[in-house]
């Protein structure tokens, strides 16, 4: 977003906010932008990472936690209460206070959102939204898909992010393919204007040294270029012995802002992980006779050396805008993205027999790929006393993953004197190919405001998708198909003066599927479709917002086993979740920011025929429930002080659709201390602080996989 879109946003925005939030509204929509962020913060207000130790307070909205303004739910810079969705938001300052370690801790006091359901997994970001398991696939970057390739997840940085966005409900309309639960939108550090440099250093448990930088301003002495450099470093493990935890990162970032009306700016990273895979172990009482008890901790605690998880991803694009007269403007957003996986795990595969464990070494060899592409012109116009901001969309998307994978059971471990005291050998290769997704979209929307409170919005998109294998082990699986949809949404919101803001919309997405009936015929998408009433509040007296919404989402062409040939499947099946959620951010002059959130999840597995039909999906708690608080102290003996804590509630769980394995409920504290002195902030950030043991998941047959333990972390960073 160019300057001069920020300062024609002032009057659209001037109509809804008070007169001392106009700069705050601004500068939100600058940090949120899809489009290209030209970021003056001399002149605008915005964020830089602590240009000043002293003034840490002045440094734009994003010192709170309350957002202003977001572009995920509508591809434009629009109010989050004119969004008639469910949008949240962490904001930079949420992140520097509970300073999370990877993307799943960012999103842990969210509504909505469970994450790390699988525990702690290096190799992916898995989430849960709305009662919709999106693993990886949910995942954007910047407005463009970041989902999961095969084994190749494109783990994301949480030092290299600006904020994350989260967008409840099917969203098919403006970004395609997508699990109808909802997105996540990760928004990375962009370059400023203003000169800032910052470097950090920590240490944590599990032996865990981490070191990294973020530098910026501007080069030369025109005015119109500026860069930004994030890095950063890790060596340590987790909680298992034998296990890595290691990461290079650097990000180097250029914008160039020729004019008011121009901007473009690129955006690169590149990325090493040494990394361990989850780990599920059978339980006693549960898997195996308790009469055995439980396994060591020596072997419970601890990874074969077979098992390793090697990645390096780089990416690299641009976002271009461009103003012209007469309210119209356009935008391209384009990226390339590259990931290549060395795996390899020993994993427990359920009992041989009721005394033996029976492991298989898995291994991967592969490369993936994305590219990005995604065109917009907007156009602003009054007609007939109607306020319209038009939007017409082209975008392209290609995924592909090539490479081979292994597999080799028959690895046995007796319980009573369990070992990985042994050699493994690479498993033989069962599968080997490529495998290419592409994909095309028109969408149009139009956001129409009638008179200064009735806010409209409607859109349509029609999607196709073309999908192949080449199988070289076998021409005869050889595939290719192809699939298209239409999809519609609308929404409405009436914004009263007092800060109230009802709303109610219906949206619709879709995931392709890969393969056919007995018959022959090509699977059709899955679709999902949603309803959403629910209120916003942004009040006038103070710096908060509050949401409260219910929905119903019902996903349908669910693939379920054909009862005439059960070696293939039907599209019969089918998912409802119903819900209501409740979030609110809010930030006090005295100092306190807190965000607070409940979730209630009815879901249902309402049409199958796998013998589920009634049952619960897996993984899915019907209570949630955070919240986390935050006080900086000012002036006294005190003063530089921050204290921050936080529980986080989630319900019981199924660890298997036929609800035949429970998983109880836990609650975990986190804690944080700050201090800052001068240009140096010394802080120590603990989560699960009592140690809580839990399971974060287990299925039948398939042991359970244990949540994170206690981590602490020491950090002292310096502005200079």
């Amino acid at each position: 977003m160019t300057i001069g879109t920020c300062r024609a946003a002032i009057g659209a925005i001037g109509g809804a906010l008070p007169a001392s939030r106009l700069w705050s509204a601004l500068a939100a929509s600058a940090g949120a932008a899809i489009a290209p962020a030209v970021v003056h913060a001399q002149d605008m207000g915005l964020p830089t990472i602590k240009v000043e130790a002293e003034a840490t307070s002045d440094v734009g909205p994003d010192v709170g936690y309350v957002a202003i303004d977001t572009t995920t739910g509508s591809k434009t810079d629009t109010p989050i209460e004119l969004i008639p969705q469910s949008v949240s938001v962490v904001t930079e300052q949420e992140m520097i206070d509970r300073n999370p370690q990877e993307l799943e801790q960012t999103l842990g006091y969210t509504a909505g959102v469970t994450s790390s359901i699988w525990g702690l997994d290096g190799r992916f970001d898995q989430f849960l939204i709305r009662g919709f398991d999106i693993g990886t696939y949910g995942i954007f970057r910047d407005g463009l898909s970041q989902k999961s390739i095969g084994f190749s997840g494109f783990k994301i940085e949480p030092y290299g992010t600006q904020r994350v966005e989260v967008l409840r409900g099917a969203a098919g309309v403006l970004y395609g393919e997508n699990d109808p639960g909802g997105m996540i939108n990760v928004i990375t550090k962009r370059p400023s204007f203003t000169p800032f440099r910052e470097a950090f250093a920590s240490y944590g448990s599990f032996d865990t040294a981490e070191a990294g930088f973020d530098i910026g301003g501007p080069l030369g002495t025109g005015g119109s270029l500026a860069y930004r450099l994030t890095g950063l470093w890790r060596n340590g493990q987790t909680q298992y012995a034998n296990s890595q935890n290691d990461r290079f990162f650097i990000a180097p970032a250029l914008t160039w802002a020729p004019s008011e009306a121009t901007s473009l700016t690129i955006l690169t990273n590149w990325q090493r992980d040494r990394l361990s895979p989850a780990v599920f172990l059978p339980v006693a009482g549960e898997d195996y006779p308790e009469s055995l008890g439980p396994l060591p901790s020596g072997f419970a605690d601890e990874l074969p050396d077979f098992d390793h998880f090697d990645a390096e991803v780089g990416s690299v694009g641009y976002q271009f805008a461009h103003d012209f007269e007469e309210g119209w403007s356009v935008r391209q957003n384009l990226r390339y993205s590259r990931q290549s996986t060395d795996y390899a795990e020993l994993y427990f595969n359920g009992m041989a027999d009721e005394t033996t464990m029976d492991f298989v070494a898995f291994s991967v060899d592969e490369t993936a790929e994305i590219f990005n592409l995604d065109n917009q012109v907007q156009k602003d116009f009054t007609i007939a006393g109607t306020e319209h901001r038009l939007l017409l969309g082209a975008d392209y998307n290609r995924y592909s993953s090539d490479g081979t994978q292994g597999y080799q059971d028959g690895y046995l471990i007796p319980v009573a004197d369990p070992s990985y005291d042994f050699p493994v050998a690479p498993p033989p290769i069962y599968q080997d190919g490529e495998q290419i997704v592409a994909q095309y979209g028109l969408y149009l929307q139009d956001q129409a405001s009638i008179g200064e409170d009735l806010h409209l919005t409607l859109g349509m998109r029609q999607a196709w998708s073309e999908s192949s294998l080449d199988d070289r082990l076998s021409a005869a699986g050889d595939t290719s198909q192809s699939n298209d949809a239409f999809l519609l949404n609308a929404g409405a919101v009436y914004e009263f003066a007092n800060g109230l803001a009802p709303y109610a919309s219906y949206a619709e997405g879709f995931t392709a599927n890969v393969g056919t009936t007995f018959d022959g015929q090509v699977f059709e998408p899955t679709r999902g479709t949603q309803y959403e009433v629910g209120v916003k509040y942004r009040p006038a007296s103070f710096e908060g917002f509050f949401t409260a919404a219910l929905y119903d989402m019902t996903r349908t062409n669910v693939l379920t086993m054909d009862p005439e040939h059960p070696d293939f499947a039907v599209q019969t099946g089918e998912i409802e979740s119903r819900g209501l959620e409740l979030e609110g951010s809010f930030d006090l002059v005295g100092g306190l920011s807190t965000q607070a959130s409940y979730t209630y999840t009815n879901a249902e597995i309402t049409s199958s025929n796998d013998g589920d039909e009634g049952n619960r999906p897996p993984l899915v708690p019907e209570h949630q429930a955070s919240i986390w608080g935050n006080y900086l102290f000012a002036g006294g003996a005190l003063d530089g002080v921050s204290l921050g804590a936080g529980l986080r509630y989630i319900g019981q769980t199924w660890g298997d659709s036929a609800n035949t394995r429970s998983v109880p409920g836990y609650t975990v504290a986190d804690a944080a201390l700050r201090y800052q002195f001068g240009r140096m902030e010394a802080a120590v950030n603990v989560t699960n602080l009592f140690d809580k043991s839990y399971y974060a998941t287990c299925y039948l047959g398939g042991g359970c996989t244990p949540g994170d333990a206690r981590q602490v972390t020491a950090q002292l960073t310096v502005d200079f």
